[in-house]
């Protein structure tokens, strides 16, 4: 029976290795997603994966968290709430659990720590009340 689970989770690994996550953002995503401000019609993915990494200590959480919100998307699951406030709740993502799962890790990966708690949006985005306070 362990056999079958390693078979199983090795197949489910190299489906998801196939995948590219970026290829996955650019064609679902950036329509309401830009990488960087200014914003489009949702908050730009860098301040976005800035909250992550401040709210989280692992990727594997970070990736698990956003995989769940995407999939079903509620204001008080969201890392900032004032997006929702400002650009209104997402839609349920169509994407598989694999697709969802790369493209979280991919973004995941877009992080730069030399861009701050802030995400760099200089104003433009959505910031958490410190960020607004010039705290980070």
């Amino acid at each position: 029976m362990v056999g079958m689970g390693l078979l199983f989770n090795t197949a489910a690994t190299a489906a998801t290795k196939a995948l590219d996550g970026q290829a996955i953002f650019d064609r679902n995503c950036t329509a309401c997603h830009a990488m960087n401000p200014p914003p489009k019609s949702a908050p730009p993915i860098i301040g976005v994966i800035s909250q992550y990494h401040t709210r989280f200590q692992t990727k594997e959480d970070g990736v698990n968290h956003l995989v769940a919100y995407l999939k079903s998307p509620k204001k008080q699951n969201a890392v900032e709430p004032q997006a929702i406030i400002r650009f209104g709740l997402m839609p349920p993502s169509p994407l598989s659990e694999p697709e969802l799962r790369v493209v979280a890790g991919w973004i995941w990966d877009q992080y730069d720590s030399a861009m701050g708690a802030c995400g760099g949006f200089g104003g433009q985005g959505v910031m958490n009340k410190n960020c607004n306070r010039g705290i980070r």
